[in-house]
């Protein structure tokens, strides 16, 4: 770390009254908005002595920040961890309660998945008109994500062409040529030096699939929330699917099966319970009483395998799981980005079982699930 960054963050220790003894260098602009958001909050703290300093510094403030401009804000300007921190301090230490008191605030937001996850973090505090409002939102996003996601992950999992298969659909982009070309041959006119073509052949996109059972199974511990959100939807749209039965299970230190809800992200999404616990062998356990076909069955373990219930106990059931002859994946990340923060030494172990360990986009686990379904 150079001077200049170490006197920067010298200067947002102290805060905007050191403006006279130390001044932003370098990248000032990141600088001066991240003392506004913490000037927002930690300002607080000075208590009847905060109107004082304001007068001082009279009218050259900067413009006066929003709940929702600042929750924004915070989560660009930070890393996780301390945006987390900040949230907790915001509600616990300075009762700063407009996000779960007031729907006009959380009117104002406009969806997206940070929001989501905002609220997906705060929810077990609302109540009441604010609960109702979130859930719209919260509605809103997670179909967003599914009008996106769904049509790429029925491409991914569905796969190329089956050329074996003639089709009733007639598209062009369906037309097989080589069968069409062969089938015809017979009718050349050797006079005209033409193929006439009376019958046209079409190859089939979809094979004929004998049921599956896929089990997500979800570690809904808060370093998890974006898998947890693409877990969701994605259970969402392969319950459509015909050839897929779709079970959903989240856990932390308990197990909550939600295979009921599957088709509904939203409710999946508001039942999930952030933090707390972790117990993956529980998890599994319960998951493997779910296995009624083991060659058709394919368990999707969503976990960073930080485990609290002993990596053992882990490692015993996933190894029975392997033998039954079910297919266990075990996810260190499931989004966009999947950008996996697990521990690697159980990601090794499971993977020297016979299990396979990965962090995957959501079309990635599609493409990867319908190689499977498929083969």
């Amino acid at each position: 770390m150079d001077e200049q960054e170490i006197l920067n963050r010298w200067r947002l220790v102290l805060g905007k009254y050191a403006s006279e003894q130390i001044s932003f260098s370098g990248n000032s602009l990141k600088f001066m908005d991240m003392e506004q958001v913490l000037d927002y909050l930690y300002e607080r703290e000075y208590g009847e002595e905060q109107g004082i300093r304001k007068e001082r510094k009279g009218g050259s403030e900067d413009s006066c920040l929003t709940v929702p401009d600042w929750l924004l804000k915070i989560k660009k300007l930070f890393p996780k961890q301390t945006v987390e921190i900040m949230e907790r301090h915001a509600l616990e230490k300075y009762q700063m309660t407009e996000l779960l008191t007031d729907p006009e605030v959380l009117k104002k937001l406009e969806p997206n998945k940070e929001l989501l996850k905002t609220i997906l973090s705060l929810k077990h505090m609302m109540k009441g008109e604010v609960l109702d409002v979130a859930r719209e939102l919260v509605r809103r996003v997670a179909e967003e994500l599914m009008r996106k996601l769904e049509q790429e992950l029925k491409t991914s999992f569905f796969g190329k062409l089956n050329r074996n298969i003639s089709s009733p659909v007639r598209s062009v982009r369906n037309l097989d040529m080589k069968k069409t070309i062969r089938m015809n041959l017979k009718n050349y006119d050797k006079e005209q030096e033409q193929l006439i073509l009376k019958q046209v052949y079409f190859s089939s996109r979809m094979k004929k699939y004998n049921m599956w059972r896929v089990i997500i199974c979800v570690d809904e511990s808060g370093s998890m929330l974006d898998s947890v959100i693409h877990s969701a939807v994605m259970a969402g749209i392969f319950a459509k699917l015909p050839m897929l039965d779709t079970k959903l299970v989240i856990f932390d230190t308990n197990v909550v099966d939600l295979s009921g809800y599957v088709s509904d992200p939203v409710e999946i999404l508001m039942s999930v319970q952030l933090g707390g616990g972790t117990n993956i062998a529980g998890a599994l356990s319960y998951c493997e009483k779910l296995i009624e076909f083991p060659y058709r069955t394919m368990v999707v373990l969503i976990t960073d395998l930080y485990e609290g219930g002993g990596y053992q106990n882990l490692y015993q059931v996933s190894k029975g799981i392997i033998e039954s002859g079910a297919k266990l994946t075990v996810l260190t990340a499931l989004d966009v980005n999947a950008d996996p923060n697990y521990h690697r030494g159980a990601a090794a172990a499971l993977a020297d079982m016979g299990a396979f360990v990965g962090a995957m986009t959501p079309e990635e686990l599609a493409e990867f699930m319908g190689r499977i379904v498929g083969g």
